[in-house]
């Protein structure tokens, strides 16, 4: 479970093992139990456990303001 970045204590991550075929590009956030899935271009919630809206919407910004570092790091890992 490649990390990404860590933010105020979340940790934005994707699984190895993302599916075959392979997803589109998403992240997952976690933090206490919680846990999203965000696609990335266009950002979108796919899934979420244990965040209320609050937290989701703030995750979304992170995720919007930080998408190109996401990708890279997804095709970097992917590549392999």
């Amino acid at each position: 479970m490649p990390t990404v970045f860590r933010h105020a204590g979340f940790r934005f991550f994707f699984y190895s093992n993302e599916g075959d075929p392979r997803e589109p590009v998403h992240v997952h956030v976690m933090k206490d139990g919680g846990e999203a899935k965000f696609w990335v271009r266009p950002v979108a919630l796919a899934r979420s456990h244990g965040f209320d809206a609050k937290t989701l919407k703030a995750l979304a910004q992170i995720v919007a303001t930080r998408a190109a570092e996401i990708e890279e790091a997804w095709h970097d890992h992917f590549r392999h």
